[in-house]
């Protein structure tokens, strides 16, 4: 759960950067936002959690 919220604290970050330094409009952000909204809700949430896990346990032992 604490790599999770890491993630979804630097995703916010960096969005929140993109529409500040104008390299994403308000639109494409709304539309990233909503795709990984009902991502979520799909069955690839499952595939997307074990790698980012994967890949921060991968990282945390390098």
């Amino acid at each position: 759960m604490a790599v999770t919220l890491s993630l979804v604290l630097i995703f916010g970050l960096l969005l929140a950067l993109l529409i500040r330094h104008k390299t994403l409009g308000i639109g494409a952000a709304i539309v990233a936002v909503l795709f990984g909204f009902y991502l979520a809700d799909t069955d690839a949430s499952h595939t997307i959690n074990d790698l980012t896990t994967a890949v921060a346990n991968a990282i945390n032992n390098h």
